[in-house]
């Protein structure tokens, strides 16, 4: 006995041997397995004339793990808690939440400085934050530059007026052009014609240069004080208007595409709770925050009241509305990082693995580009147990299509294996692959075939057609007629459904075969009064899995 038992787990570890080597031939590229080919060469040592170069190396195919049909009863699916959704149309909007910080308006933002050079004698905004009127007087300047450019504009204009009577035109002319020139100057020099005007009324030059601002708002810099030596290059003040504030938003990167110039957005903040601020996306940075993978995007936000004050953090929510579109939920989708699957069920617990093209993620769900249409039933929960049993089951087509015959496939837990129940029998011979053509039996004086469409049964949908006759050849067309069919393997459960009457009399029903390999289907025949009728058929779904045992 004991002697026995290591050769049938000598068998054993063989047959695993030969499963893993046909799995690596299988999913070997086959750039690897193809010898390496010589090319001819003549004497010169050049390849001979006309004859093709080297075809570069195929790309490996994807090794991702195979998918087939699964097949769950019902009871697994409420053991492993399945819950299914239909894929609709709907309308697809989100929000995107983001965290943003109020800032000045650089476009409402003045510098004030000064062309010449000179001592600040009396000051009036001597303050950081002070609010100015556009016009109001800043501080005075004393530049002997200045006043030396006021007394050439007044020796201009005395010299002109000589000039006045003088015959010759020239001279007129040439004093006309003199004082411009000066009253030029002054301009450049930042003095008003109303203050160029002043100096000619007065006839002398202002000792002391008023500076006024240029724009309405709030002191942000001040580099000025009081008898301070002021240059060219100095900035004196720094002037913001706050009636309009920016408020720059930080969204993660996978959110760009949702967001784009003129849409409208609203913010929040702490320091007034119950009150929305609203404003418009202005800009877009083309840049990213490389440690945060986040992209910056402005706001224009008005602000009459100047309640948001800069440096102020707040809540931004940008609504995104991406139109009626082909939905998917969130949870049906599996990605693996090579391919994106979902599980589509085809009734009878029968699930259909398909790979679809997804855009972007709007709130709990994916926009649907291919691979799914209105009213697919998709998994939204389980779908990971149903994943492994798909696999599962290509690996056990897979086993067949190797030819290991003798192992048994035990399946009582979706996703297991039980190694110790694979075992070899002795003697024991492949089954031949059944006839997909008509086949018919005899069952206490009924005649009943069974035929199905395609006439070679396919991995999927099949129309089933059963014929029962009497011994006179006539069809028995009152009977009800169940048909049962499962796979000769432990742990599948097998479905019952009811035929309707078709065309001559015969009965007539879809199902779904989900992988490939033998089927039973078992025809039962009631008539009232009458004993039930019971016999079983094979056919073979897409020729695979023949050399399996009980398959």
């Amino acid at each position: 006995m004991l002697k026995l038992k290591r050769i049938r787990w000598v068998l054993i570890g063989l047959g695993i041997l030969i499963l893993i080597g046909g799995l690596i031939l299988l999913i070997e590229p086959r750039g690897q397995r193809e010898p390496l080919k010589k090319e001819a060469s003549t004497p010169g040592g050049q390849a001979e004339q006309g004859e093709k170069p080297a075809a570069p190396p195929e790309t490996p195919a994807d090794t991702s793990p195979a998918q087939a049909y699964a097949m769950v009863s019902p009871h697994k699916q409420q053991l492993i808690g399945v819950t299914t959704a239909i894929v609709e149309k709907r309308p697809l909007e989100t929000i995107v939440r983001a965290v943003g910080r109020v800032e000045y308006d650089e476009q409402r933002i003045s510098h004030v400085n000064l062309r010449i050079s000179g001592w600040v004698e009396d000051l009036f905004i001597d303050y950081t934050g002070q609010l100015v009127r556009k016009g109001q007087a800043l501080f005075t300047l004393y530049s002997p530059d200045l006043v030396a450019s006021q007394d050439e504009l007044l020796l201009a204009l005395r010299a002109r007026e000589k000039v006045k009577e003088s015959p010759l035109s020239e001279a007129r002319r040439q004093a006309d052009q003199l004082v411009d020139a000066t009253r030029d100057r002054l301009r450049l020099w930042t003095l008003t014609n109303q203050q160029i005007d002043e100096i000619a009324r007065r006839g002398k030059a202002n000792t002391y240069l008023t500076i006024y601002s240029p724009v309405t708002g709030y002191v942000i810099d001040k580099k000025v004080f009081k008898g301070m030596f002021l240059q060219p290059e100095t900035r004196a003040y720094s002037i913001a208007d706050l009636s309009q504030v920016w408020m720059n938003a930080e969204i993660y990167e996978f959110e760009v595409p949702f967001v784009a110039v003129g849409q409208m957005a609203t913010a929040t903040f702490t320091a007034y709770p119950g009150e929305v601020f609203h404003g418009r996306i202005s800009y877009i940075y083309p840049y990213l925050n490389q440690e945060a993978r986040t992209v910056k995007v402005r706001l224009e936000m008005p602000n009459p009241k100047l309640l948001l004050k800069p440096e102020m953090y707040g809540t931004v929510q940008i609504k995104v509305h991406r139109g009626v579109q082909l939905a998917l939920p969130e949870g049906a989708l599996l990605d693996s990082g090579t391919r994106k699957l979902v599980f589509v069920t085809r009734g009878e617990g029968l699930f259909e693995p398909r790979e679809v093209k997804i855009g972007p993620k709007i709130g709990a769900y994916y926009e649907v580009q291919e691979g799914l249409q209105a009213g697919d039933r998709v998994v939204t929960s389980g779908n990971f147990l149903i994943d492994s049993e798909s696999k599962l089951m290509a690996a056990t087509n897979m086993m067949g299509s190797l030819g290991m015959g003798g192992v048994k496939m035990e399946q009582a837990q979706m996703g297991q294996m039980d190694m110790g129940d694979m075992k070899m029998e002795e003697g024991q011979k492949t089954k031949g692959k059944p006839s997909e053509t008509k086949q018919e039996k005899q069952v206490d004086g009924l005649t009943v075939s069974v035929s199905t469409e395609p006439a070679s049964p396919r991995i999927g949908e099949n129309l089933i057609r059963v014929t029962v006759k009497k011994k006179d050849g006539k069809p028995v067309p009152d009977a009800t007629v169940q048909l049962t069919y499962t796979m000769p393997m432990p742990g599948m459960m097998p479905a019952t459904v009811l035929m309707k009457p078709g065309k001559d009399g015969a009965y007539e029903v879809k199902v779904n075969l989900g992988m490939g390999g033998q089927w039973d289907l078992t025809v039962t025949v009631q008539r009232a009064g009458q004993a039930d009728v019971k016999e079983t058929f094979s056919v073979t779904a897409g020729g695979g899995m023949s050399g399996m045992q009980g398959m």
